[in-house]
């Protein structure tokens, strides 16, 4: 069972995909409340096999309720309570400059809002990284500059489970500096190109107090389905993306992969240590069929 290296652990920073690193008050909860989790998982598997797939021989034109959802959704209220008090290992993937990387480490996470936005296009521009017609261009061209603004201001976005740096979520945010905010609607190839050249691709792991983004219920979510996982149901991993609503400190930053090292290639598969995509065969799981 994998878990956090020592010191992590110690602080009680949990990954919402390892019930190992989950501290004792919480198994312990979850534990009070095994038969109505595995109640609940195995009954809409059950039902997803006679009626999602047809299976079943007098298969209901309406999908049948599932009879344990109402605790079964009372339980994930009463762990998303639980979750707020706790903090969780989170996995950011972009592109950074190794200026970008040094401030990361010495002065924490900031949100992106149009200031922190022009001040980077600023270093970048000082740093002979890009002309200062490019970078106005890129600021002007911003979502920021849009009816987008005020929901992408003031946050910073991570993933709640590693991902593999082939995915297609999470590429593109690699390919190019400054994130969505820099080149959403940047198509064409004049400003594309000095972005791909500028830094180098990084996974930022974060410790992330979950009472300081909105997704207390999501990790409450991935937290149950990790435990009922555990004890031989299997439910999907419930990965979700988050945010956190104010900066965070130097130390909140864990360690930060950068592109050509071992352990960035690996992450989503064989890093961190122990971890599995349990979603890679879930079909097979679910329905028993072989490749």
């Amino acid at each position: 069972m994998a878990r956090l290296p020592r010191d992590n652990a110690a602080s009680g920073i949990m990954d919402v995909w390892d019930p190992g690193t989950f501290d004792t008050e919480l198994l312990e909860f979850l534990q009070r409340h095994t038969d109505a989790i595995l109640s609940y998982f195995e009954t809409d598997r059950d039902i997803f096999l006679s009626h999602d797939l047809g299976r079943g021989a007098d298969r209901p034109i309406l999908r049948p309720e599932n009879p344990h959802a109402d605790a079964y959704y009372a339980l994930l209220e009463a762990v998303s309570e639980l979750m707020v008090s706790r903090s969780m290992r989170a996995f950011h993937y972009t592109r950074l400059t190794d200026l970008e990387v040094m401030e990361v480490r010495q002065s924490g996470i900031e949100l992106s809002t149009p200031a922190t936005f022009r001040r980077r296009l600023d270093a970048v521009i000082a740093s002979d990284g890009l002309s200062a017609d490019t970078a106005d261009r890129l600021y002007d061209a911003s979502p920021f500059q849009s009816d987008q603004q005020k929901s992408r201001s003031g946050k910073f976005w991570m993933t709640s489970h590693p991902i593999e740096v082939s995915d297609a979520g999470v590429r593109p945010l690699m390919e190019r500096w400054g994130g969505e905010v820099a080149s959403f609607w940047i198509n064409d190839e004049t400003a594309s190109e000095p972005l791909r050249k500028l830094g180098k691709a990084r996974i930022v792991e974060i410790a992330t107090p979950i009472g300081a983004t909105n997704h207390a219920y999501n990790a409450g979510e991935a937290a149950v389905a990790t435990f009922g996982r555990a004890r031989g149901a299997i439910p999907d991993k419930s990965a979700f993306d988050l945010y956190v609503k104010k900066p965070l400190p130097p130390n909140a930053v864990l360690t930060i992969h950068t592109e050509g090292e071992t352990a960035f290639k690996a992450v989503g598969t064989s890093y961190p240590p122990g971890f599995v995509d349990v979603d890679l065969g879930r079909w097979k799981e679910l329905t028993g069929e072989e490749d």
